[in-house]
């Protein structure tokens, strides 16, 4: 115990350990993508070459600050071009946008229109939001522009694979092109709107949380903080049901520590966590935890080529340092006490006996076998 610091606690009569203070504490490197992995992309649709690259969007000439409607900053700069730029600049965001949501032909063009560029000062990726209106009818759709980066993109291939939710995107080059997901962030939500949810809806969040923090910890997606992910509230016949979705897949197979990876560790998931601890009995919370990890293998065999040419490509590749790669692999063994996560020299290698040892315990019936840990 004296490696990680633990403090024990009763969560409805499951026992769990919460690492103290959690934080991530360095901003996370930017990994370049392999030619081992542009290969992966290319294979499964994902590399298509654009007209416009992430670089130049950096080229604007001025800039201001957007605040929302509390006058609170958003962290969001609108951009501007020269003249003489902004023509082609808007043509071809508007042909990446129909290489991204259609089929990439210019036949709409004049109805498109760009409403807004904005470049984002928070975060690893430093993104370029644009707004993309049709002007026949006024609705409008966002997509983002970013430096590529392997873990990111590694994160949004494990999405699409292990997750309930299909992705989109594109690569080339350095640059990264993504489909904006919609969605209430998670700190917004709780500030502002978890008191307007009946008793029933948050019940049906607490289980989403429950849910949601499994896939991240079965699949190392870290940095799950409120602002991290959205909540989405869909209608389904006569009632209102919330989604969780990630947003930010930055911390993919990145940090060292094992608690980063469980969203419910981070102090700013507390409303949510004491949804959980209200609503949720011991017995359901096994429920929910067995359900997650029964259909995130289901998936996995589902696409078992895919996967398995995803890893051996992510085994290939350096996407975190040694000295991390070593110390998640220690704290699996002692969760574990599986031979297997012994000796690991990569990432890949890591989520790889992870998904071979959640398989193994649903062959086995044995989904809870680590419960008190997980």
């Amino acid at each position: 115990m004296n490696n990680f610091n633990y403090k024990c606690h009763r969560f409805d009569s499951i026992l769990i350990w919460i690492k103290l203070e959690i934080k991530i504490k360095k901003k996370k490197p930017s990994f370049k993508i392999s030619k081992n992995f542009e290969n992966y992309l290319k294979e499964h649709n994902r590399f298509q070459k654009i007209p416009i690259e992430y670089a130049d969007l950096r080229r604007y000439t001025g800039s201001f600050e957007l605040f929302d409607k509390n006058d609170e900053n958003t962290l969001w700069h609108r951009v501007f071009y020269n003249d003489s730029e902004r023509i082609e600049i808007d043509q071809n965001l508007k042909l990446v946008y129909n290489l991204l949501y259609s089929d990439g032909s210019s036949s709409n063009l004049d109805d498109l229109e760009i409403d807004s560029v904005d470049f984002c000062t928070f975060g690893n990726s430093n993104p370029f939001r644009v707004k993309v209106k049709n002007k026949l009818n006024d609705n409008f759709t966002y997509y983002y522009i970013k430096v590529a980066d392997s873990s990111r993109i590694y994160g949004l291939e494990l999405e699409h694979i292990t997750s309930p939710n299909n992705l989109n995107y594109i690569y080339y080059n350095d640059t990264l092109v993504e489909e904006h997901i919609s969605g209430v962030p998670g700190d917004y939500f709780f500030k502002n709107q978890i008191s307007a949810c009946s008793e029933s809806e948050k019940s049906q969040i607490a289980k989403e949380f429950v849910k949601f923090s499994e896939r991240c910890m079965i699949r190392l997606l870290g940095d799950m903080r409120s602002y991290n992910y959205v909540i989405i509230p869909m209608h389904d016949f006569d009632q209102v049901i919330y989604k969780i979705r990630a947003i930010d897949f930055d911390q993919q197979s990145y940090e060292g520590e094992f608690s980063l990876y469980r969203p419910q560790l981070f102090k700013d998931n507390k409303p949510v966590i004491d949804l959980v601890k209200n609503k949720l009995l011991a017995e359901s919370i096994n429920q929910y935890k067995i359900e997650e990890r029964a259909i995130v293998v289901k998936r996995l065999l589902g696409s078992k080529n895919q996967v398995e040419s995803l890893i051996e490509s992510m085994k290939l590749d350096k996407i975190s340092s040694d000295e991390k790669v070593n110390k998640i692999t220690q704290q699996i063994y002692f969760l574990t006490k599986d031979s297997s996560f012994k000796n690991l020299k990569s990432m890949g290698e890591v989520l790889e006996k992870s998904f071979n040892y959640l398989i193994s315990n649903y062959e086995n019936h044995e989904m809870l076998r680590i419960n008190e840990v997980f």
